[in-house]
Protein backbone atom coordinates (compact mmCIF):
# COMPACT_ATOMS: atom_id res chain seq x y z
CA UNK A 1 0.00 0.00 0.00
CA UNK A 2 1.05 3.57 -0.98
CA UNK A 3 1.03 6.59 0.79
CA UNK A 4 1.49 10.06 -0.64
CA UNK A 5 1.45 12.93 1.49
CA UNK A 6 -0.24 16.11 0.89
CA UNK A 7 1.07 19.62 2.07
CA UNK A 8 -0.13 21.79 4.16
CA UNK A 9 -2.75 20.13 5.54
CA UNK A 10 -0.70 18.86 8.62
CA UNK A 11 -3.28 18.72 11.87
CA UNK A 12 -2.35 21.85 14.26
CA UNK A 13 -3.61 21.41 17.89
CA UNK A 14 -5.11 24.28 20.13
CA UNK A 15 -2.72 25.15 22.08
CA UNK A 16 -5.04 25.69 25.26
CA UNK A 17 -8.18 22.98 25.89
CA UNK A 18 -10.79 24.24 27.77
CA UNK A 19 -10.98 23.98 31.35
CA UNK A 20 -7.89 21.73 31.63
CA UNK A 21 -4.44 22.23 33.61
CA UNK A 22 -1.99 20.40 34.18
CA UNK A 23 -1.93 17.77 37.25
CA UNK A 24 1.01 15.81 38.94
CA UNK A 25 2.71 13.09 36.72
CA UNK A 26 0.91 10.18 38.48
CA UNK A 27 -2.59 11.59 38.88
CA UNK A 28 -5.00 11.21 36.16
CA UNK A 29 -6.00 14.43 33.83
CA UNK A 30 -7.95 17.35 34.64
CA UNK A 31 -11.27 17.72 32.93
CA UNK A 32 -12.81 14.57 34.59
CA UNK A 33 -16.08 13.16 34.93
CA UNK A 34 -15.60 9.93 37.23
CA UNK A 35 -18.56 7.76 38.30
CA UNK A 36 -17.95 6.09 41.58
CA UNK A 37 -19.80 2.80 41.63
CA UNK A 38 -20.53 0.76 44.70
CA UNK A 39 -23.35 -0.39 47.20
CA UNK A 40 -24.08 1.79 50.48
CA UNK A 41 -21.08 2.02 52.90
CA UNK A 42 -19.09 0.26 49.93
CA UNK A 43 -16.68 3.50 50.69
CA UNK A 44 -17.23 5.90 47.79
CA UNK A 45 -17.63 8.66 49.48
CA UNK A 46 -13.86 8.27 50.89
CA UNK A 47 -12.54 7.21 47.67
CA UNK A 48 -14.01 10.61 45.82
CA UNK A 49 -13.09 12.70 48.71
CA UNK A 50 -9.33 11.21 48.20
CA UNK A 51 -9.10 11.97 44.97
CA UNK A 52 -10.93 15.78 44.94
CA UNK A 53 -7.94 16.38 47.63
CA UNK A 54 -5.09 14.62 45.20
CA UNK A 55 -5.99 16.74 42.36
CA UNK A 56 -5.44 19.98 44.14
CA UNK A 57 -9.40 21.69 43.51
CA UNK A 58 -9.96 24.83 44.37
CA UNK A 59 -13.52 24.20 45.83
CA UNK A 60 -16.20 21.83 45.20
CA UNK A 61 -19.72 22.69 44.66
CA UNK A 62 -22.22 19.92 46.13
CA UNK A 63 -25.76 18.44 44.84
CA UNK A 64 -26.87 16.41 47.91
CA UNK A 65 -29.67 16.01 49.77
CA UNK A 66 -27.24 14.87 52.81
CA UNK A 67 -24.46 17.47 52.02
CA UNK A 68 -24.97 19.15 55.06
CA UNK A 69 -24.77 16.33 57.05
CA UNK A 70 -21.10 15.39 56.46
CA UNK A 71 -18.97 18.00 58.20
CA UNK A 72 -15.42 16.08 57.95
CA UNK A 73 -16.26 15.89 54.37
CA UNK A 74 -16.81 19.58 53.77
CA UNK A 75 -14.29 20.56 55.21
CA UNK A 76 -11.52 18.52 53.67
CA UNK A 77 -12.68 19.31 50.33
CA UNK A 78 -13.36 22.98 50.75
CA UNK A 79 -17.24 23.14 50.04
CA UNK A 80 -18.69 26.36 48.93
CA UNK A 81 -21.83 26.01 47.60
CA UNK A 82 -24.06 22.80 48.49
CA UNK A 83 -27.48 22.59 46.55
CA UNK A 84 -29.79 19.84 48.16
CA UNK A 85 -33.14 20.11 46.28
CA UNK A 86 -32.23 17.47 43.82
CA UNK A 87 -35.31 17.62 42.30
CA UNK A 88 -34.68 21.72 41.28
CA UNK A 89 -33.49 20.65 37.71
CA UNK A 90 -32.67 24.68 38.16
CA UNK A 91 -29.50 23.73 40.27
CA UNK A 92 -28.17 22.85 36.78
CA UNK A 93 -28.43 26.56 35.80
CA UNK A 94 -26.60 27.73 39.32
CA UNK A 95 -24.05 25.51 38.71
CA UNK A 96 -23.15 27.21 35.81
CA UNK A 97 -23.48 30.86 36.91
CA UNK A 98 -21.67 30.13 39.66
CA UNK A 99 -18.64 29.42 37.13
CA UNK A 100 -19.75 32.05 34.59
CA UNK A 101 -19.08 34.07 37.60
CA UNK A 102 -15.24 33.16 37.82
CA UNK A 103 -14.91 33.67 34.20
CA UNK A 104 -16.46 37.10 34.71
CA UNK A 105 -14.40 37.93 37.95
CA UNK A 106 -11.13 37.05 36.15
CA UNK A 107 -11.68 39.06 32.93
CA UNK A 108 -12.79 41.85 35.11
CA UNK A 109 -9.28 41.46 37.40
CA UNK A 110 -6.98 41.31 33.78
CA UNK A 111 -8.59 44.24 32.81
CA UNK A 112 -7.89 45.81 35.82
CA UNK A 113 -4.65 44.68 36.16
CA UNK A 114 -3.91 46.69 32.62
CA UNK A 115 -4.98 49.43 34.11
CA UNK A 116 -3.22 49.72 36.80
CA UNK A 117 0.39 48.87 35.31
CA UNK A 118 -0.08 51.65 32.59
CA UNK A 119 -0.56 53.95 35.64
CA UNK A 120 2.57 52.76 36.62
CA UNK A 121 4.33 52.71 33.50
CA UNK A 122 3.25 56.42 33.54
CA UNK A 123 4.40 57.44 36.45
CA UNK A 124 7.70 55.86 36.17
CA UNK A 125 8.21 57.45 32.30
CA UNK A 126 6.81 61.00 33.75
CA UNK A 127 3.70 60.87 31.67
CA UNK A 128 0.58 62.52 31.97
CA UNK A 129 -1.67 60.77 34.35
CA UNK A 130 -4.92 59.92 33.71
CA UNK A 131 -7.07 61.23 36.36
CA UNK A 132 -9.55 58.44 36.10
CA UNK A 133 -6.33 55.92 37.11
CA UNK A 134 -5.42 58.03 39.95
CA UNK A 135 -8.47 57.99 41.59
CA UNK A 136 -9.53 54.48 40.57
CA UNK A 137 -6.77 52.81 42.58
CA UNK A 138 -5.21 55.62 45.18
CA UNK A 139 -6.04 54.85 48.42
CA UNK A 140 -6.91 56.74 51.26
CA UNK A 141 -3.57 55.51 53.17
CA UNK A 142 -1.56 57.84 49.89
CA UNK A 143 -0.31 54.87 48.05
CA UNK A 144 -1.65 52.96 44.77
CA UNK A 145 -3.08 49.65 45.40
CA UNK A 146 -2.84 47.11 43.08
CA UNK A 147 -6.07 44.84 41.87
CA UNK A 148 -6.47 41.49 43.46
CA UNK A 149 -8.23 38.26 42.41
CA UNK A 150 -8.64 35.56 44.40
CA UNK A 151 -6.82 33.20 42.68
CA UNK A 152 -4.07 35.43 41.65
CA UNK A 153 -4.84 35.41 38.40
CA UNK A 154 -4.97 32.02 37.38
CA UNK A 155 -8.25 29.90 36.45
CA UNK A 156 -10.23 28.28 39.45
CA UNK A 157 -9.84 24.40 39.58
CA UNK A 158 -13.80 23.59 40.15
CA UNK A 159 -15.41 19.89 40.90
CA UNK A 160 -18.95 19.59 41.02
CA UNK A 161 -19.89 16.15 43.00
CA UNK A 162 -23.46 14.87 43.10
CA UNK A 163 -24.51 11.88 45.70
CA UNK A 164 -27.72 10.49 47.09
CA UNK A 165 -29.55 11.31 43.72
CA UNK A 166 -31.19 7.99 43.04
CA UNK A 167 -34.89 8.79 41.59
CA UNK A 168 -34.27 12.34 41.87
CA UNK A 169 -35.61 15.39 39.32
CA UNK A 170 -32.66 15.91 37.99
CA UNK A 171 -31.72 12.18 37.15
CA UNK A 172 -34.98 11.84 35.80
CA UNK A 173 -35.32 14.92 33.87
CA UNK A 174 -31.54 14.73 32.50
CA UNK A 175 -31.37 16.60 29.87
CA UNK A 176 -29.49 19.95 31.51
CA UNK A 177 -27.64 17.19 33.66
CA UNK A 178 -26.59 15.87 29.90
CA UNK A 179 -25.34 19.11 28.52
CA UNK A 180 -23.17 19.63 31.29
CA UNK A 181 -21.91 16.55 31.50
CA UNK A 182 -21.13 16.76 28.32
CA UNK A 183 -19.58 20.08 28.14
CA UNK A 184 -18.35 20.70 31.64
CA UNK A 185 -14.81 21.87 30.13
CA UNK A 186 -16.28 24.56 28.21
CA UNK A 187 -17.91 25.96 31.30
CA UNK A 188 -17.22 29.53 31.85
CA UNK A 189 -16.21 30.40 28.14
CA UNK A 190 -13.33 33.25 28.53
CA UNK A 191 -13.37 36.35 25.25
CA UNK A 192 -9.29 35.62 25.24
CA UNK A 193 -10.14 31.70 24.53
CA UNK A 194 -10.38 29.08 26.60
CA UNK A 195 -12.55 28.27 29.76
CA UNK A 196 -12.57 27.83 33.54
CA UNK A 197 -14.50 24.48 33.03
CA UNK A 198 -15.53 21.58 36.02
CA UNK A 199 -14.98 18.21 36.82
CA UNK A 200 -18.08 16.14 37.80
CA UNK A 201 -18.09 13.41 40.30
CA UNK A 202 -21.14 11.35 40.43
CA UNK A 203 -21.59 8.51 43.43
CA UNK A 204 -24.07 5.38 42.43
CA UNK A 205 -25.21 2.49 43.68
CA UNK A 206 -25.93 0.82 40.44
CA UNK A 207 -23.97 1.51 37.22
CA UNK A 208 -27.63 0.84 35.03
CA UNK A 209 -30.45 1.96 37.22
CA UNK A 210 -33.61 1.15 35.42
CA UNK A 211 -35.19 4.59 36.40
CA UNK A 212 -34.17 7.60 37.97
CA UNK A 213 -30.24 6.52 37.98
CA UNK A 214 -27.30 7.90 35.81
CA UNK A 215 -28.43 7.84 32.00
CA UNK A 216 -25.65 6.82 29.13
CA UNK A 217 -24.96 9.77 27.95
CA UNK A 218 -23.48 10.68 31.01
CA UNK A 219 -22.03 6.76 31.43
CA UNK A 220 -20.43 7.68 27.39
CA UNK A 221 -18.68 10.66 28.81
CA UNK A 222 -16.98 9.15 31.94
CA UNK A 223 -13.36 9.76 31.62
CA UNK A 224 -12.64 7.25 34.85
CA UNK A 225 -14.73 5.06 36.89
CA UNK A 226 -14.41 3.54 40.79
CA UNK A 227 -15.36 0.42 40.62
CA UNK A 228 -16.37 -1.15 44.37
CA UNK A 229 -17.35 -4.70 44.82
CA UNK A 230 -20.59 -5.80 43.05
CA UNK A 231 -22.09 -9.33 42.92
CA UNK A 232 -23.86 -8.42 39.84
CA UNK A 233 -21.84 -10.11 36.75
CA UNK A 234 -24.23 -8.52 34.29
CA UNK A 235 -22.73 -4.71 35.80
CA UNK A 236 -19.63 -6.30 35.05
CA UNK A 237 -19.89 -7.35 31.86
CA UNK A 238 -21.38 -3.84 30.72
CA UNK A 239 -18.56 -2.26 32.72
CA UNK A 240 -15.84 -4.30 31.08
CA UNK A 241 -17.86 -3.73 27.32
CA UNK A 242 -16.45 -0.06 28.09
CA UNK A 243 -13.00 -1.34 28.30
CA UNK A 244 -13.16 -3.64 25.25
CA UNK A 245 -10.78 -1.30 23.17
CA UNK A 246 -8.22 -2.03 25.70
CA UNK A 247 -8.77 -6.11 26.73
CA UNK A 248 -11.32 -8.32 26.44
CA UNK A 249 -13.74 -9.36 29.07
CA UNK A 250 -12.20 -12.75 30.20
CA UNK A 251 -8.91 -10.20 31.16
CA UNK A 252 -11.59 -7.74 32.66
CA UNK A 253 -12.10 -10.23 35.57
CA UNK A 254 -8.82 -11.07 35.89
CA UNK A 255 -8.26 -7.18 36.53
CA UNK A 256 -11.45 -6.69 38.91
CA UNK A 257 -10.47 -9.54 40.85
CA UNK A 258 -6.58 -8.73 41.55
CA UNK A 259 -7.71 -5.12 42.46
CA UNK A 260 -10.90 -6.10 44.94
CA UNK A 261 -9.04 -9.42 46.38
CA UNK A 262 -10.72 -10.47 49.74
CA UNK A 263 -13.02 -7.23 49.68
CA UNK A 264 -11.29 -6.10 52.95
CA UNK A 265 -10.26 -2.49 53.28
CA UNK A 266 -12.44 -0.89 51.01
CA UNK A 267 -11.33 -2.08 47.97
CA UNK A 268 -11.95 -0.43 44.57
CA UNK A 269 -10.74 -0.58 40.77
CA UNK A 270 -10.19 2.61 39.30
CA UNK A 271 -9.98 2.95 35.53
CA UNK A 272 -8.62 5.81 33.57
CA UNK A 273 -10.09 6.01 30.39
CA UNK A 274 -8.35 9.07 29.25
CA UNK A 275 -4.96 7.72 31.14
CA UNK A 276 -1.38 9.93 30.46
CA UNK A 277 0.49 8.45 28.22
CA UNK A 278 3.19 7.93 31.11
CA UNK A 279 0.88 5.75 32.68
CA UNK A 280 1.64 2.05 32.47
CA UNK A 281 -1.56 1.07 32.36
CA UNK A 282 -5.73 2.20 32.51
CA UNK A 283 -6.29 0.40 35.69
CA UNK A 284 -5.27 0.81 39.02
CA UNK A 285 -5.84 -0.76 42.38
CA UNK A 286 -7.50 2.29 44.48
CA UNK A 287 -5.00 4.79 42.92
CA UNK A 288 -1.53 3.91 44.06
CA UNK A 289 -1.01 0.68 42.47
CA UNK A 290 -1.36 0.03 38.68
CA UNK A 291 -2.59 -3.25 37.32
CA UNK A 292 -0.49 -4.22 33.86
CA UNK A 293 -2.62 -6.86 32.09
CA UNK A 294 -0.51 -9.39 30.02
CA UNK A 295 -2.41 -8.20 27.14
CA UNK A 296 -1.37 -4.23 27.75
CA UNK A 297 3.01 -5.48 28.32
Amino acid sequence: MRIAKVKGLDIIPPKETSGMYETLPHLPSAGQVCIANGKRKSGKSTAIINLIEKMGFDYTIAISPTMNSNRELMERINIEHVFDDVDDTSVIDKIKDIIKKEAEDLEHYQEELKRYNKLMKDLKDGKYLDDDLLLQFFSDENYFVKPTHRWDGRKPRIAVVFDDMLGSGIYSKPRKLNGLATYSRHLGQLKSGGAIGASLFFMIQSYKCQVGGLNKVIRNQCTSLILFKTKDKQELKDIAESCCGEIDEETFNKVYDQAIGDGSNYPFLFIDFHKKKEHPSMFRRKFDEFIIPEQIK
